[in-house]
């Protein structure tokens, strides 16, 4: 379990709440969640202004004060970590991988080189709110608390690996728990085609054959191509970073997201 998502769970616990921020099967909305966290501190207090001091709704002032709290909260569960999480200090520290990334951005890019082969695995922080299965309910229709505290959110994940004048591989995939679920494998004759991220690019893609299923293979096939991403370092370690690097960047976004969501308010 990451450090960051281990003191969330603590914290949650120590403010009473049945549940924390969702993960994994057994998520809910963070809406909801969020709810638990700091509806019951707010709807205590009573708001009095003489004047707008801000704005020119009667709802600005509850609106930026719910804010506030969960930026307080959120600040506080970051601070625990850090700057930079352990998990993160000892994934760089191998030396294997570069982690390219924009503040701002959802998309992040985890790239290498092997060889004469150039390695990109690319993923979304969006899949972290993604919608889920809906949570089991209890007979009082509240959700079930899972025992799996380290269930974490599958992250959709697109490999490309090229080589000069070959083309490149695109292997389409899924880390969760600790492993890569291999959709399919789609070979490009142009390596920017399989690359780049444009509408064009994309629109070229459309229509091409992309291979069969990965699991329609000869199993003998499989595991060959297992063992070959492994050799690659796309393997366990990288499955387990992904998921969880994807939460702590979404951590920051959301962070930042209330931040400015309440200054706008507030002007």
């Amino acid at each position: 379990m990451s450090s960051l998502r281990a003191f969330r769970t603590a914290a949650s616990a120590l403010r009473n709440v049945t549940y924390s921020r969702p993960f994994s099967q057994q998520a809910v909305s963070r809406a909801m969640t969020r709810s638990f966290l700091v509806g019951p501190a707010v709807s205590a207090r009573s708001f009095s202004v003489s004047s707008r001091a801000f704005g020119q709704g009667e709802s600005d002032v509850e609106l930026t004060s719910r804010l506030k709290e969960e930026i307080i909260y959120e600040k506080e569960a970051a601070a625990q970590v850090g700057e930079v999480p352990e998990f993160v200090q000892e994934f760089t520290s191998r030396g294997i991988w570069k982690i390219e990334e924009q503040p701002g951005h959802d998309e992040i890019a985890i790239t290498r080189t092997f060889g004469n082969e150039t390695i990109r695995v690319l993923f979304s922080i969006a899949d972290i709110d993604a919608p889920q299965e809906a949570p089991e309910l209890d007979e009082d229709g509240q959700p079930v608390e899972s025992d799996d505290a380290n269930a974490v959110f599958p992250i959709r994940c697109a490999i490309t690996i090229t080589k000069p004048d070959m083309g490149a591989l695109s292997i389409d995939c899924v880390a969760e728990e600790g492993n890569f679920a291999i959709d399919n494998v789609s070979y490009y004759v142009d390596a920017k085609l399989a690359t780049e991220l444009t509408a064009e690019a994309d629109w070229r893609r459309r229509g091409l054959y992309i291979g069969p299923q990965f699991d329609h293979l000869d199993v003998g096939v499989q595991e060959a191509f297992e063992k070959y991403l492994e050799e690659r370092d796309i393997g366990p370690t990288l499955a387990t970073f992904i998921p969880d690097y994807a939460e702590f960047r979404e951590q920051k976004e959301y962070t930042k997201w209330l931040d400015n969501v309440h200054k706008f308010i507030s002007a």
